[in-house]
C-alpha cells in the first residue's frame, strides 16, 4: 500500500466517523428533552459535519479522481463506509445518546490531540480545529453521564443499560490496519493502542462520579466497521441521509 492510498483511507475513515455521528445527533433536532439540549445536540452535530467536510475534501484531493466531498458523503453504500460501529448505533434514548458521545468523544479528543503533531500539515490543521470542538463535546457528554448515573433510580438504570450495550463496541475503537501502520511510520497518523490507557482513565474517572459499573473487558465485542462490515442500523441511516441527492442528482441549491 502506498502512502497516498493510506492517507486517502485514513482521511475517509475520519470523515465517516464524524458524518455518521453527526447524523445521529441531528436526529434529536426538535425532539430534545429540553430546548437548550435540543439546540446543543444539533450544534454538536453541525460541528461534526464540519469535521467530515474537512476530511472528505482532503480525501478527495488525495485520491485525485475528481470526486467531491458530496460524492463521498452521498454516493457510497454502507459497505463503502468505514466508520466505527459505535457511532452508527441508534438513539434508543437520551442516556444512550450521551453515553455514545462520551465513549467515542474521549477517544476522538485523544486522537485529535495527537494528530495536531502530525507531519501532514492538512491533517494537523484539521485536527487542531476539531480538537477545540470535541473538547466541548466530551465535557458536555461527561456532565450528562454523571447527572444521569448519579440521578434518579430510573436515570441510573438507563445510563447503566446504555453503558452495557455500547461497551460491546469499545474494542473496535482501537482497531488499526495497514493504512494506520503506513502513516504511523511516516509520522502522519497516531498509534491508537498508545491512547488506550489514557482513554480508560478518562472513562473510569467519569463512571466513578456517575456511580456506574464498568462492564467486563472479557465480554462479546463487535468489530468490522473499518472493513465495511456494519450493524443493520447504518443502511437505514444512509437511506434517509442520502435520499435527496440520489433522487435528484442534478439539484442545485
Amino acid at each position: 500500500m502506498t502512502q497516498q492510498e493510506a492517507l486517502f483511507n485514513y482521511s475517509l475513515r475520519l470523515g465517516d466517523n464524524a458524518l455518521v455521528l453527526a447524523q445521529r445527533l441531528c436526529e434529536w433536532c426538535g425532539h430534545g428533552p429540553v430546548l437548550e439540549e435540543d439546540i446543543a445536540m444539533s450544534n454538536m452535530g453541525l460541528d461534526l459535519i464540519g469535521q467530515s467536510r474537512g476530511f472528505y475534501s482532503y480525501a478527495a484531493l488525495v485520491e485525485g479522481k475528481d470526486r467531491t466531498e458530496d460524492d463521498l458523503a452521498f454516493l457510497r453504500n454502507e459497505r463503502e463506509f468505514f466508520n466505527r460501529c459505535m457511532v452508527e448505533q441508534p438513539n434508543y434514548d437520551f442516556a444512550a445518546t450521551m453515553m455514545r458521545s462520551f465513549l467515542y468523544g474521549c477517544l476522538s479528543y485523544l486522537q485529535f490531540r495527537a494528530l495536531t503533531k502530525s507531519t501532514d500539515n492538512t491533517i494537523a490543521g484539521l485536527a487542531e480545529k476539531s480538537l477545540k470542538e470535541v473538547t466541548y463535546h466530551v465535557r458536555h457528554s461527561s456532565d450528562w453521564v454523571i447527572r444521569l448515573g448519579d440521578g434518579t433510580d430510573e436515570s441510573h438504570q438507563k445510563a447503566q443499560t446504555a453503558l452495557d450495550e455500547l461497551w460491546h463496541f469499545t474494542n473496535e475503537l482501537f482497531e488499526m490496519d495497514e493504512s494506520d501502520e503506513v502513516l504511523i511510520k511516516a509520522g502522519i497518523a497516531c498509534d491508537l493502542a498508545a491512547l488506550r490507557n489514557e482513554w480508560n482513565a478518562m472513562i473510569d474517572e467519569v463512571l466513578l462520579k456517575a456511580t456506574l459499573i464498568k462492564p467486563s473487558e472479557s465480554g462479546y465485542q463487535s468489530k468490522g466497521g473499518m472493513k465495511g462490515m456494519h450493524t443493520e442500523h447504518l443502511g437505514h441511516l444512509l437511506s434517509e441521509m442520502q435520499f435527496l441527492p440520489r433522487a435528484y442528482p442534478d439539484a442545485k441549491w
